[in-house]
């Protein structure tokens, strides 16, 4: 069999140094911190620094509160994602602009925000506390709520571009066979999303796992109760920065490992 000619392509050159630099100091930037880290970092303290009953206390609580809130987003943001992508509803556009508010949002404006809503005097936070003598802030329920508000983009943005992606042609053929919607979305639509929804639940639970700033605010420091991982670093680094280094390895490994698990479906489409 004759093999197939190879087309000749022409020489496009050497790259630019104007945009070589760049993309050098780019990488700089994004490895040199990360260098700092593991090489600033008590590698034979390690063991005592995080055998520390306070880290693992805020390890817990960082690990329940990051599932805890991965559920949610997808209870409260598959339906959503869904209501984006298939069904034509007024004001779409202002709802997807509502979904995408918190990722812009500065994270302490959304803890000043959740605050005035759910706060002791907060919009609903007062009639409830009146009614039911409940208080939202400064407890494990506010972290969760606080974390939910910022990860329920990134699952949400996710899982419409899964259902997007499906196409409608599916579950078109299921109404012809007789499906309701609900029954083509949970037997056709749903296996056929799952890859981004996983990633999606992911995303939101890493996202979780590093939140600081809406926690703070909404949640307060209190160890065994809204004493996040994030929170504990920024304790340490105050006191003890050898701590802080070792506290910031295991976030740092855990950003890896999610990074590793979403290699296949980021890198993946850039091939």
């Amino acid at each position: 069999m004759t093999p197939p000619a190879t087309v000749d392509r022409p020489a496009l050159g050497r790259p630019p140094a104007l945009l070589v630099v760049p993309a050098v100091v780019a990488v700089v930037l994004l490895v040199l911190p990360l260098v700092g880290l593991v090489s600033r970092s008590p590698w034979t303290r390690l063991p005592e620094l995080l055998g520390d009953p306070d880290v693992r206390s805020a390890l817990v609580l960082s690990l329940g509160v990051a599932t805890t809130t991965a559920v949610l987003c997808v209870l409260l943001g598959l339906p959503l994602a869904w209501l984006l992508a298939r069904v034509e509803v007024p004001g779409k556009g202002v709802l997807r602009a509502l979904v995408t508010v918190p990722l812009v949002l500065p994270p302490v404006v959304a803890g000043v925000a959740l605050l005035a809503s759910l706060g002791r005097n907060g919009l609903l936070g007062a009639p409830l506390r009146e009614t039911f003598g409940v208080t939202i802030p400064f407890t494990t329920t506010a972290v969760v709520l606080a974390h939910t508000f910022v990860a329920l983009p990134f699952f949400v943005l996710s899982a419409e571009g899964a259902l997007r992606a499906a196409g409608r042609e599916y579950d078109a053929v299921a109404a012809t066979l007789g499906a309701g919607r609900w029954r083509a979305f949970r037997t056709v639509t749903l296996p056929l999303v799952l890859p981004g929804v996983l990633a999606g639940t992911l995303l939101a639970w890493a996202r979780s796992l590093g939140e600081f700033g809406a926690t703070i605010t909404f949640a307060g420091n209190y160890p065994g109760i809204s004493q996040t991982m994030p929170l504990l670093v920024f304790e340490k680094l105050q006191r003890e920065p050898e701590a802080a280094y070792a506290t910031s390895l295991v976030l740092l490994a855990v950003s890896v490992l999610v990074l590793g698990l979403l290699r296949e479906r980021w890198l993946g489409a850039l091939r």
